[in-house]
C-alpha cells in the first residue's frame, strides 16, 4: 500500500463555505462536539478506549479517499485499543453526491452494515462520484451488502438520516473545521499525518500517556 500521502491535496473549503451557508439550519438535534464521542456516533474498534481517533470526511473527497486505506490499515492494529469514529462533513459546494453518499452509509448502518457501506463508497469512488444515476449506484452496493432493498431505499430519503447527516455537517461547520479529511487524537485536532507510520506514532504516543 503506498503510504504516503499528498497534504496539498487535502481539500479546503473556505470558499465552499460562501455557498453553504448556516442560515436555516435548525440548532436542535444531537450536539457533536468535536473530538467527544457522541452516543450516535458510527465507531469501529475498542469503545470503551481512553483513545479516541476521530475523523471527519467526505465520501467524495479524493484526498478522504486517500487516507481509506491508512485508517483500515490503523484500524487492524490498534482495533482492540483504540475507539475509532467517522463523522460526516460532505463538501456539497463541490462533492454534489456526497451527502447523498453520507446518506446512503447511514441507510445501510440502519441494518448494521455501516463500515461495510463505508468500504464500499471508498473503494467505489470512481463510479459514483459523477455519476449522474447516483442512487442506483448505491442501491447496487446495498444489494452487495445483502440488506433489504426496500428498506435501504426507505432509510435514503428518510427525514431521520437527512437531518443526522446535515447535523453532522453543520457542527463541523460552526466548529471552524476548513477541510476534509479532518482528524482528532483525544480531542486536539492533528496535521494530517503524511504517512501510516507518522499516523502509528501519534497513536502510540497517545496509547502510552
Amino acid at each position: 500500500m503506498k503510504t504516503f500521502i499528498w497534504i496539498g491535496t487535502v481539500v479546503i473549503v473556505l470558499v465552499a463555505l460562501m455557498f453553504w451557508g448556516v442560515k436555516g439550519t435548525s440548532s436542535t438535534g444531537p450536539s457533536f462536539e468535536l473530538g467527544v464521542v457522541h452516543p450516535l456516533d458510527n465507531i469501529k474498534g475498542n469503545a470503551s478506549s481512553t483513545v479516541v481517533v476521530m475523523e471527519y470526511s467526505d465520501f467524495q473527497c479524493p484526498a478522504c479517499r486517500s487516507y481509506y486505506p491508512i485508517m483500515k490499515e490503523l484500524m487492524v492494529e490498534f482495533g482492540d485499543r483504540v475507539t475509532f469514529v467517522y463523522r460526516h462533513f460532505p463538501l456539497i459546494g463541490i462533492h454534489p453526491n456526497a451527502e447523498f453518499a453520507a446518506r446512503a452509509a447511514e441507510a445501510a448502518g440502519k441494518q448494521g452494515k455501516f463500515w461495510e457501506m463505508h468500504d464500499l463508497l471508498f473503494e467505489k469512488q470512481d463510479e459514483w462520484a459523477k455519476a449522474p444515476d447516483v442512487e442506483s449506484k448505491f442501491e447496487s452496493y446495498a444489494t452487495l451488502l445483502n440488506i433489504s432493498i426496500e428498506q435501504f431505499k426507505t432509510d435514503w430519503v428518510s427525514k431521520e438520516v437527512k437531518d443526522f447527516v446535515k447535523t453532522q455537517r453543520m457542527h463541523a461547520i460552526k466548529s471552524g473545521l476548513q477541510g476534509t479529511p479532518s482528524f482528532f487524537i483525544n480531542g486536539k485536532q492533528i496535521q494530517n499525518p503524511a504517512s501510516v507510520q507518522a499516523f502509528k506514532i501519534l497513536i502510540n504516543e497517545a496509547l502510552a500517556n
